[in-house]
């Protein structure tokens, strides 16, 4: 697990991210990892001297079940609220699904990286049926009442309700995948758009990275890659010049 800005914290499931928002005794989880990667993320919060009890609020960057897990453990065992976008409710729900299946890979088992990662992630759960019937919309704009005060940022694409999360007394954003540094199906390293495969629109995606380049952030953690210290707009800049060249 690493600390990327005081009391903010990147752990790692299978090929994803978590983040972890501490306030004294008290923390904020954002994203959960695969179902298989739940003994993963109670165990980065219990490195930090806490239990999953101590977490005040989950919120979500998007509904896809490789950031779902331990949302819905969580909840389910401790009754710790959900919060995300009002449209991504929905899709939380499962009244609708954005999300690649396994048929949209079969034309690709021969690319670079492909098998290995489907193997990896089936045995993190990914072909699990995963929904949570009571997840909240965001109850206010503005910064989250919750540990970290979190701001949601509104970066519609990867699925219709995507959100990133500014913390800008620490001068971090949370992309999730609206902006990501390395995935397993990818050869690049840095600052990157997810493999259109994923994406349920991607001309919003690139218009969601026009908002997250206005943002005051030196500091990125992504849904998938390393964290990595450099302007925001820098970054922006840099994976939307890859996506064009190809």
């Amino acid at each position: 697990m690493d600390e990327v800005a005081p009391n903010v914290f990147r752990a790692t499931g299978t090929d994803v991210n978590v983040a972890i928002l501490r306030d004294g005794d008290a923390l904020t989880l954002i994203d959960g990892g695969y179902p298989g990667d739940i003994g993963a993320v109670e165990g980065a919060i219990r490195s930090l001297g806490r239990r999953p009890e101590d977490v005040q609020g989950m919120l979500l960057t998007h509904a896809h079940i490789d950031h779902m897990g331990a949302i819905v453990a969580f909840h389910d065992r401790y009754g710790i609220p959900v919060f995300t976008d009002p449209t991504e409710v929905a899709h939380v729900r499962r009244d609708y699904l954005e999300q690649a299946t396994a048929k949209d890979f079969l034309p690709m088992l021969h690319r670079h990286g492909v098998l290995p990662w489907l193997l990896r992630i089936a045995r993190a759960g990914a072909t699990k049926p995963l929904s949570l019937d009571d997840a909240h919309a965001f109850p206010s704009d503005g910064p989250l009442d919750l540990p970290g005060a979190p701001v949601p940022v509104a970066t519609h694409g990867h699925t219709s309700g995507h959100t990133a999360y500014h913390l800008p007394q620490h001068g971090v954003i949370v992309t999730g995948d609206a902006l990501v540094t390395a995935h397993p199906l990818s050869k690049l390293q840095g600052p990157q758009l997810l493999p259109a495969v994923f994406d349920h629109g991607t001309s919003d995606t690139l218009a969601a990275l026009d908002h997250l380049a206005t943002l005051d952030a030196e500091t990125i953690l992504p849904g998938h890659g390393p964290s990595v210290s450099m302007p925001i707009a820098a970054a922006v800049a840099q994976a939307v010049n890859r996506y064009r060249i190809g």
